[in-house]
């Protein structure tokens, strides 16, 4: 399984995201992309893959957004306003294999893991006769 998580480490939800995985026994592919933004190319790759609406891909929440009106855009205009300001890029955006997921909240990346491996259990105390 190859994982790679597009990654804001000030982001909560991105930082548990992430812990879930690491959890699962998996070292993904981590690309903190405010610092390493995705191209043209790249971003229209993970929406596509993603098979959500490039709305669904933009993070609606921050301030930029509203500053920019982008709340009636175009998906080009919407496409164009994330490579010009990667924190519009909603987060996590994790690729697993060759399927992209938008893991918000970051609880809905379990599924796509492995099993968590079960803790052992843990040994029954002796029993001390009473006499």
């Amino acid at each position: 399984m190859n994982v790679t998580i597009y990654h804001n480490p000030a982001c909560g939800t991105s930082r548990n995201t992430l812990a879930f995985i690491r959890a699962a026994g998996i070292e993904p592919t981590v690309i903190e992309y405010l610092k390493t933004p995705p191209d043209r190319a790249t971003l229209l790759d993970l929406i596509a893959r993603s098979g959500l609406p490039v709305r669904a891909i933009v993070r609606a929440k921050e301030a930029l957004f509203d500053e920019l009106a982008l709340a009636d855009a175009s998906d080009a205009a919407l496409v164009d306003a994330m490579l010009a300001h990667p924190i519009l890029i909603n987060r996590p955006l994790v690729v697993i294999d060759d399927t992209v997921h938008l893991c918000r909240p970051s609880e809905t990346v379990l599924p796509l893991l492995p099993a968590l491996p079960a803790q052992p259990a843990q040994p029954t105390p002796p029993t001390v006769p009473h006499g």
